[in-house]
């Protein structure tokens, strides 16, 4: 039971999930029943969830990029049976937000791709900045409504969208292989966004470091998640894990101490008392 699992094994668990290892490779390298694990996980992830909603409050970002990661759970959406939607099941998005001054993720949200969605993730975005900013996003519409029911004209909104050139090959070639940029169109959409600031790039490379952080991400393999609550626990570890104890290649700091919310880098002890 994770309940007496000793400290040392416990910190030995977070560490093997948040450097990308599955439940099942977690369990064979620290010695502890999948169940052990997965309930320190929601333990650990519901902490980190409540944590973060507590500190990134007030924070003076910039500029913020905002993107949606794609997963799923249990079943790929395309292969759903009538009903099975209801188990939650299907396609997950994880929407990011990134400060991309401080690389701190300022706000995200586990969930679908539609307006609802949308709307719930800037409405929490707005609450968490202490100032106005500069937004941008790629060319997902639902965003147009979200941004301007969170924000109406206080931000500075432009939106990049990108074009891509047509992947060769047969059907099964082009699965895998997405198409080169060959160019982007970046559209003022509110306010008066400085134009040789509007990027993704940020957040883009983020979506890589989430990938690779954590196992549930990693496309043709069986380490996808079963149920969409552990996927949105895991996820919010890992947050937890980049904002306040993975130090920054580029920063030499973690982005929590570069956003000012945090005065050292966390170790995977401190992370793991929080379940205490």
């Amino acid at each position: 039971m994770a309940n007496v699992l000793s400290k040392e094994k416990r910190v030995q668990i977070v560490r093997c999930l948040v450097e990308g290892n599955s439940i099942r490779a977690t369990s064979r390298m620290t010695g502890c029943c999948k169940e052990a694990i997965t309930k320190l996980l929601c333990e650990l992830g519901t902490a980190c969830l409540e944590y973060q909603d507590k500190a990134l409050r007030e924070l003076p970002c910039k500029r913020i990029q905002a993107d949606e990661s794609w997963a799923f759970c249990f079943k790929k959406e395309s292969h759903l049976c009538p009903g099975e939607k209801l188990n939650g099941w299907g396609d997950v998005w994880t929407w990011t937000a990134i400060d991309a001054d401080s690389k701190l993720i300022v706000s995200w949200l586990v969930g679908g791709r539609d307006s609802g969605y949308a709307i719930d993730f800037m409405d929490d975005l707005r609450s968490r900045l202490s100032n106005r900013v500069q937004l941008t996003t790629d060319g997902h519409r639902a965003y147009l409504e979200a941004v301007e029911g969170a924000f109406g004209g206080d931000i500075d909104y432009a939106m990049l969208t990108k074009l891509y050139s047509r992947t060769e090959g047969t059907k099964d070639e082009r699965r895998y292989s997405p198409g080169y940029c060959i160019g982007a169109i970046k559209g003022t959409v509110s306010g008066n966004p400085d134009h040789g600031q509007v990027s993704t790039s940020h957040v883009e490379r983020q979506n890589l470091t989430m990938r690779m952080h954590m196992r549930r991400f990693t496309r043709l393999t069986n380490g996808f998640s079963k149920k969409v609550e552990n996927h949105a626990y895991a996820v919010a570890l890992h947050y937890m894990f980049y904002n306040f104890a993975k130090i920054h290649k580029t920063l030499r700091v973690t982005p929590a101490m570069q956003a000012g919310i945090s005065d050292h880098i966390w170790t995977l002890q401190e992370i793991a008392r929080l379940a205490d």
